[in-house]
């Protein structure tokens, strides 16, 4: 039985009349669905983002400890007039930079093998093996790498049977990089954060080698273009709006994340360390503020100019 013949007259009519109206009033319908995750969007997360702008122009009194509610530049001038702060603030940027550019390098081949040479079988293998890891707890990923690359773990290990523990040594004796043993060093931090994003890199560059066509190469090869100057000339253009996609992701991921720098890592803070610090222990909530606002700039900055690139078409 029909769903009209088994509502009264009346409201099938009425069903039937609001159907129509919503058939022909289309944009209205649209609005209607999207309103309410735009109201939580508009709300919830914009409206949070404001408040948190508003926090940074406040200061806080130094003799009170209280958040003075009015408004000033006090708290960017502390941000930005301290070396220290300025530190934290160039040394998570030069991180994030390190690991996207390294990320870059590592998926364009792998990316590159998946896209032009692997078959399907290999193909879905690639896809298992990019995506399993990320089916793993975050926590467990990074306290199984602090275990490797302690002083102790498989690496220090392996270095010692290969009669290699010099150049270990070497390595964490080096200036800035080093450690005590990789597991506290920016050496070891950078090794986790690359190895945790990496998938994110690799599946928007091999997405956009997948659009590079078969023609264009093979008309290369034909004009006499050795295999390297196709890859520099016709492939690496092309496929570049995916590599900057992959690296929105890396970067700021690594710009925003502190569970690894506190995980592993040295004692030297990071963005992310230093807010969870000022919100946390210090209780300067402005500075903290203002130090959150640092990243979205940065990354405001990055999304112009990637999509000045064409990055989001390879999204």
């Amino acid at each position: 039985m029909s769903t009209a013949l088994a509502l009264p007259a009346g409201e099938a009519g009425l069903s039937r009349r609001l159907s129509t109206w919503l058939w022909r009033h289309g944009h209205l319908l649209t609005l209607a669905l999207l309103l309410p995750p735009l109201l939580w969007l508009g709300i919830v997360y914009l409206g949070s983002l404001l408040a948190l702008l508003a926090q940074s122009f406040f200061t806080l009194d130094e003799f009170t400890g209280q958040v003075v509610h009015e408004w000033s530049l006090g708290t960017y001038a502390q941000l930005l007039g301290q070396r220290a702060n300025l530190d934290i603030i160039l040394r998570t940027a030069a991180m994030a930079a390190a690991v996207t550019l390294a990320s870059a390098c590592i998926a364009f081949p792998i990316a590159y093998y998946a896209a032009r040479h692997a078959g399907p079988r290999m193909k879905a293998l690639f896809y298992l093996g990019v995506m399993l890891p990320l089916w793993s707890s975050y926590l467990v990923r990074v306290y199984a790498w602090k275990l490797i690359l302690a002083k102790e773990g498989i690496i220090g290990w392996a270095a010692g049977q290969a009669h290699l523990s010099w150049l270990l040594d070497g390595i964490l004796a080096l200036p800035v990089i080093g450690g005590p043993s990789l597991s506290v060093s920016y050496l070891g931090m950078f090794l986790v954060f690359t190895y945790i994003w990496l998938p994110y890199m690799i599946l928007p560059v091999q997405a956009a080698l997948e659009r590079v066509p078969t023609s264009l190469t093979e008309a290369s090869a034909d004009l006499g273009a050795r295999p390297g100057v196709t890859l520099r000339r016709v492939i690496l253009p092309l496929a570049f709006p995916g590599i900057v996609a992959g690296s929105i992701f890396t970067f700021s991921l690594t710009l925003g994340d502190y569970i690894i720098p506190y995980i592993i890592g040295t004692s030297a803070l990071v963005i992310g360390q230093a807010v969870y610090l000022q919100q946390g222990t210090a209780g300067n909530i402005p500075l903290a503020a203002a130090f959150s606002i640092v990243p979205i700039v940065i990354m405001a900055v990055y999304l112009t100019i990637a999509k000045r690139l064409g990055a989001f078409d390879a999204l």
